[in-house]
């Protein structure tokens, strides 16, 4: 079950090192017996005998909800295999709503970028929790940010983002 202020096993707070008074923002047990839990500042996931999954919401390249199946599908800017979450009473789930929104609030402006030969890379800018802002570059299928008819596209696209939000080149 996913609830929206949950009380976590005193256990699994603390090993995924959340402290007493921190805030979650959803936090449910899956059906692999492990636990996730969204913070404002990042996803947490914690399974058997595997290591702390700690990672920013600006790690999120997208995600989404299969609600029939209610798995949500975490996929990432660095291209690490997808984390698939599936919660023990999917009927109650608020994490693939939370997971929405703070992804959607770290992202301040993105944009597609038409490469040669009909692919295209995307440049975005985040948020951390604490306001800093910072540039993304996510390079599409086949796309290699090094060759020399893709950077410089891609460079000023980059340059071009930041400078609408007001960051330095």
């Amino acid at each position: 079950m996913w609830s929206r202020r949950p009380r976590l096993p005193d256990d699994v707070r603390e090993r995924l090192g959340i402290g007493p008074a921190e805030r979650t923002l959803a936090a449910g047990e899956l059906k692999d017996g492990g636990w996730a839990v969204a913070v404002p500042a990042s996803l947490l996931v914690a399974r058997a005998e595997d290591p702390v999954l700690s990672r920013p919401w600006s790690d999120v390249d997208r995600a989404s909800f299969d609600p029939r199946h209610g798995i949500v599908t975490v996929t990432w800017v660095d291209g690490a295999p997808p984390l698939r979450l599936r919660a023990v009473d999917p009927a109650r789930s608020r994490l693939p709503q939370v997971v929405r929104e703070r992804v959607e609030w770290s992202v301040v402006l993105g944009q597609e970028v038409p490469l040669p030969g009909g692919r295209s890379a995307r440049v975005a800018v985040r948020r951390s929790l604490d306001g800093t802002m910072f540039s993304q570059v996510l390079a599409g299928p086949g796309v290699d940010l090094d060759d020399p008819t893709v950077a410089p596209l891609v460079d000023a696209a980059e340059q071009q983002a930041r400078a609408q939000v007001g960051l330095p080149e």
